[in-house]
């Protein structure tokens, strides 16, 4: 039996990020981390947007609202310091009608009162931040918007750990739970821990009921896709993004500037049919099939928080032609032949709550003294990684 002060399932930003401020903490700790893939940012962390958000979408009350400024601040502050890669480019949301244009103003109140530097500005003043940004009458100014390289980010941080002494095995899976804090993993190995961390993405709900937590939700998986262009003009020079519905937490299809200054165009927002459904039939399992597609079939057949529409939708943009006719409206001059490169899907992790039929928009944290389980670390959980696992260690784990 392998003992451990922290045992830590998943090797992606947030488990990461907990082993980091544990480190700081605990210098003489033992502390293992178990990555059933074979290297670091394989789900999530490694195939979200790169976008480092501002922190305006959400309400002053939310832990969202209160990590994702602090989270940009300090991911900026790391890249800065650690010269990694990263694209302080901005964003401009942009509004279609009057309708929207209430949105706009909402989401400024929002940004204001969670102290994140933004500005609603005119047509003229958005013109000169990018001349080909399409807006009725205001748009919304972030200039601490950014973008980074999420795999190149989670890998440094990861060297950072293995040179601080922190264990991560990879290529090991956690298989079930078999004692008080004792698991057994693929490789037949036995560990025990004085505190068991769940951050395991797409799997931290099944892990969670393991020890007698999640009885109220159940992870859906959602299917996200970019168009990249593939023409050497750079027609948007800033992320353009829509206004959202604020109802649900997907942001409708934007462009977003990379690291590397490419100009990609998503996400899809897809229902997925299991959990690491990717591509074709890889990673398939039955039970997971039957337990997701029952439970997307009652929210279609209900229209829970506007599924039914959102996954009729959603289908519209495996037709290429409306999906780029989405990001043509945003901007005054695009062409659509440039967008011919799909990017590597990624799967979002979206938790639901099975009593309200629901999807949860802020992140969930469940344990006792002796487990920790992350059950939503849903987006944007990579800008507000770093604040979001010190809150963790300091609610969950040490006190």
């Amino acid at each position: 039996m392998n003992k451990y002060d922290f045992l830590i399932v998943g090797a992606g930003i947030i488990g990461l990020s907990i082993a980091r401020e544990l480190r700081e903490l605990y210098p003489e700790a033992k502390i293992k981390i178990l990555e059933k893939e074979p290297d670091t940012g394989c789900h999530s962390s490694g195939r979200n947007s790169g976008v480092l958000h501002a922190g305006f979408y959400y309400t002053a009350d939310s832990l969202k609202a209160r990590f994702t400024k602090e989270g940009n601040r300090q991911l900026t502050d790391y890249c800065l310091k650690n010269n990694l890669k990263i694209n302080r480019c901005g964003k401009l949301v942009i509004a279609q009608n009057e309708t929207e244009l209430r949105t706009l103003y909402e989401l400024e109140k929002r940004g204001k009162a969670n102290k994140v530097d933004v500005s609603i500005i005119n047509e003229e003043e958005a013109k000169k931040i990018d001349p080909n940004a399409k807006t009725f009458k205001k748009a919304l100014y972030s200039p601490t918007t950014s973008t980074v390289d999420p795999v190149g980010l989670c890998r440094f941080i990861k060297k950072e750990l293995e040179d601080k002494n922190v264990e991560i095995s990879f290529c090991e899976a956690y298989i079930k739970k078999t004692g008080d804090n004792k698991i057994i993993t693929s490789k037949g190995d036995k560990h025990e821990a004085g505190k068991f961390i769940n951050t395991a993405g797409l799997y931290a709900d099944k892990i969670a009921r393991d020890f007698g937590f999640s009885k109220n939700y159940e992870i859906i998986p959602f299917k996200g896709l970019y168009l990249k262009y593939i023409k050497p003009d750079m027609p948007v020079k800033t992320n353009i993004y829509p206004v959202p519905n604020l109802k649900n937490p997907f942001l409708g299809v934007h462009y977003t500037i990379t690291v590397d200054n490419h100009i990609k165009i998503g996400p899809t927002s897809m229902p997925a049919f299991w959990r690491e459904n990717y591509k074709g039939f890889d990673n398939f399992r039955l039970s997971e099939f039957f337990n997701i597609i029952s439970w997307e079939a009652l929210l279609f057949l209900t229209n829970a928080f506007g599924f039914r529409d959102l996954a009729i939708e959603e289908v519209k943009k495996y037709q290429r032609k409306y999906f780029t006719g989405l990001a043509k409206k945003m901007v005054h001059n695009i062409d659509e032949t440039g967008f011919k490169e799909w990017t590597v899907p990624g799967i979002r992790a979206q938790l639901l709550n099975i009593n309200t039929k629901e999807l949860v928009q802020d992140f969930v944290v469940e344990g006792d003294n002796k487990s920790i389980h992350v059950l939503n670390a849903v987006s944007p959980a990579f800008t507000s990684s770093f604040p979001f696992s010190r809150w963790v260690v300091e609610n969950f784990i040490i006190n």
